[in-house]
């Protein structure tokens, strides 16, 4: 794979298996160089064997999030619609075993790290509403900004869709599948500079064009 021009960008899945059967259905006729995924497949209404599969059957860039570890380890399975370890398929759970926190990606305007948080912490988070001390406090963040080696971090964790720029680097985040949190997905074009958000409409019956961040 050369360096990426196009990208579609998945944010927490949480088990809604239709939302991204839809999505990937839509980003496969977007002309993309590949489609990546900040992970959080499990937990939510839906059927995670069927997201896991269709993710491996689209060979969609995938890493781990939160939850997913918490499911492996079999922790905190008390929350709300928590996928329990007895669900998962084999090959479901060979498939999130293997999935690594991050991952690094050659992008035609710098390189472009995937994770779920910030770096290898997948429960560090960056909100629209982060300034001051909460922006000095996030040590990962910081940490990322000093050593100047990434121009594009693609995360998830907040739901919140996102463009911030810190120095050389870019923060993009895609949002969720998650039907109560605003679903929706992202296409990042880093040949001309954009990001533009979509979002599911009347329930999952249409895809909308959502906000358009240039840079």
């Amino acid at each position: 794979m050369g360096k990426i021009k196009r990208v579609g960008a998945i944010g927490d899945i949480h088990a809604e298996d239709e939302l991204l059967h839809k999505t990937l259905q839509f980003l496969n006729n977007q002309g993309l160089d590949v489609i990546i995924s900040v992970g959080d497949i499990a937990d939510g209404s839906g059927n995670v064997n069927a997201c896991c599969d269709r993710l491996k059957e689209e060979k969609v860039i995938t890493v781990a999030g939160n939850h997913d570890i918490w499911l492996l380890c079999n922790q905190i399975r008390g929350i709300p619609e928590a996928t329990q370890l007895s669900e998962l398929s084999k090959s479901s759970r060979f498939f999130l075993e293997l999935l690594p926190k991050t991952r690094q990606l050659e992008t035609v305007a710098g390189l472009l790290l995937l994770c779920h948080g910030i770096n290898e912490n997948d429960m560090a988070h960056l909100t629209p509403y982060d300034y001051g001390d909460a922006l000095e406090q996030e040590s990962e963040l910081q940490q990322l900004i000093h050593e100047n080696r990434y121009r594009f971090i693609i995360n998830g964790h907040t739901h919140f869709k996102m463009v911030r720029q810190f120095g050389q680097l870019r923060v993009i985040n895609a949002g969720t599948l998650k039907r109560a949190h605003g679903s929706g997905f992202a296409v990042v074009d880093f040949e001309k500079g954009y990001v533009q958000f979509y979002e599911f409409y009347y329930e999952i019956d249409s895809i909308e064009k959502a906000e358009y961040v240039s840079w």
